[in-house]
């Protein structure tokens, strides 16, 4: 059933240690504390991740796992409901039982209560001997527990300048919120040893978009108004609110998932070339463009919509208000109309959608370049077709890039063209590479103290005001969500909003 680990490892891992140097001495955390490791991301993601790494030989031989959450349990419980999670893992890649248990002996769990900071003593008692070493903590807690949890640490002794602190979204529901929660975090973390998340930034083919870009001299010469017509971000859901109702109907999708993770995307796409890949050189920029978003003309660039009964995969599922169980305005879709006001992107809009209980499930970032002035091919069978770039994040990590070819075989008109994809799929272009989950990037540099790809209080800041001023003329104006049959690309007003521009969404 198993095989010793260390025929997985292939040359690329240690290229990839290498090249990120994620467990560099100097820097790497020898503590790991987990809050809310018996909750859902913490089995879904964050277990599954710590423990991919540790099979890769990418976490610290010193780092030591810390489970805490209010429930009563000892080592041996945490160790025996990890081994359920993470052996199916080890089956699936053949590696030996001895990776397992090797994983197993990092982990012990401390009781605290993250609503009490009196509950804290054991925890300090357990963690303070091993802070010479830094501790990283990752706080998969309500929001609303932030401030207890801080306090707790605090009293424990745990928050010292040798420890750093990540946060999972949201991270507040407005600006003053979201101010409210950083101000809290920043009395006893400075922004150094503050690690915001993103899970987006922890995917693969987002961290391509900036190889792409800054890799690559045929892109970067085009990429600006002169060689891109438009952009478009779309994040799809087939789900609907899935056990999520009273943080999804409190939110809506604009602050779901525009504020964070399409804002980070469409910062990514616009942003200026940093110095290096380095930290705050690459927040730098993303900043610049978050604070050049154009405020929106709600009424011509923004569509809101919220999902009746209807069909998705074949299956009747219920509206969102039979599904909420009472009648509501919050938002299950929104498509924005957006525009970078600097010298690069003048002129060039920057379309956002995203929806639950659409067709298909489906992230991606759609770059469509602008078309040839002139055809010296007029009888060639097709019409020349702008190039596009297709950088596809989710369910499958890919990069398409559309161009002009000719026609294979003879023809007495001479040359006929056709449109060509060319297709790197990751799977095939690094097949000696495991895929991974965005966690495990966002994990190995939280251990060891890069935060590149975690998010400033002043993007979370520049975020939110935009956001913030779409929601105040909605308001304002007494804007409802217009309906649209579940598994259908939202309402009609959606696709109007691109087509008065001329462009249709890549469906």
């Amino acid at each position: 059933m198993f095989r010793d680990a260390t025929a997985r490892q292939t040359a690329g891992l240690s290229t990839e240690r290498h090249a990120s140097s994620p467990t560099d001495k100097r820097s790497h955390a020898h503590t790991l504390l987990l809050f809310g490791v018996t909750g859902d991301l913490s089995r879904r993601m964050l277990l599954p991740s710590l423990f991919g790494l540790d099979a890769d030989g990418l976490l610290p031989a010193e780092l030591r796992i810390v489970g805490t959450a209010h429930h009563a349990l000892t080592d041996e419980d945490l160790q025996g409901e990890t081994r359920k999670l993470v052996e199916p893992l080890a089956i699936e890649r053949e590696l030996a039982s001895s990776v397992v248990d090797r994983f197993l002996a990092r982990m012990s769990y401390v009781a605290a209560d993250a609503s009490d900071p009196a509950s804290f003593a054991d925890l300090g008692a357990a963690v303070r001997p091993r802070l010479g070493g830094g501790v990283a903590i990752f706080l998969s807690t309500a929001p609303s527990l932030f401030e207890t949890t801080i306090d707790g640490l605090e009293q424990a002794g745990l928050t010292g300048g040798t420890t750093r602190l990540a946060l999972e979204k949201p991270l507040g529901h407005n600006l003053a919120s979201s101010r409210e929660i950083n101000d809290a975090v920043g009395r006893v973390f400075p922004e150094p040893r503050t690690f915001r998340i993103d899970h987006y930034l922890g995917k693969e083919t987002v961290q391509n978009l900036l190889a792409l870009r800054f890799g690559n001299l045929m892109f970067e010469p085009l990429w600006n108004a002169g060689g891109i017509e438009h952009v478009q971000i779309t994040v799809a859901e087939t789900v609907g609110l899935e056990g999520r109702t009273g943080y999804f109907d409190g939110m809506g999708s604009l602050r779901d998932m525009v504020q964070n993770h399409m804002l980070q995307l469409l910062a990514l796409v616009a942003m200026e070339a940093p110095a290096r890949f380095e930290a705050d050189a690459v927040r730098d920029e993303k900043v610049k463009v978050l604070r050049s978003l154009r405020p929106l003309d709600t009424d011509r660039e923004s569509v809101l919509g919220q999902y009746a009964a209807g069909a998705v995969a074949g299956l009747p599922v219920p509206a969102y208000g039979e599904e909420l169980g009472r009648p509501s305005d919050t938002e299950t879709f929104v498509a924005l109309k957006a525009h970078v006001d600097n010298m690069r992107w003048a002129g060039v809009p920057f379309f956002l959608r995203t929806g639950k209980r659409l067709p298909t499930r489906r992230s991606e970032i759609v770059v469509q370049f602008r078309r040839m002035p002139h055809s010296i091919f007029p009888g060639s069978g097709a019409a020349l077709q702008p190039n596009r770039l297709v950088i596809s994040l989710q369910p499958d990590e890919n990069i398409q890039l559309s161009i002009m070819a000719k026609r294979p075989g003879l023809d007495q008109e001479g040359i006929r063209m056709r449109e060509v994809t060319l297709d790197i799929r990751d799977a095939d272009a690094f097949a000696d590479v495991r895929r991974r989950i965005a966690y495990e990037r966002l994990l190995i540099d939280l251990i060891g103290g890069n935060p590149t790809l975690f998010v400033r209080r002043d993007e979370v800041e520049a975020q939110w005001s935009w956001i913030d001023a779409i929601r105040d003329r909605w308001q304002a104006a007494g804007v409802r969500p217009r309906l649209y049959s579940a598994g259908t690309w939202g309402p009609s007003a959606g696709v109007a909003l691109a087509e008065r521009s001329g462009v249709s969404w890549h469906d």
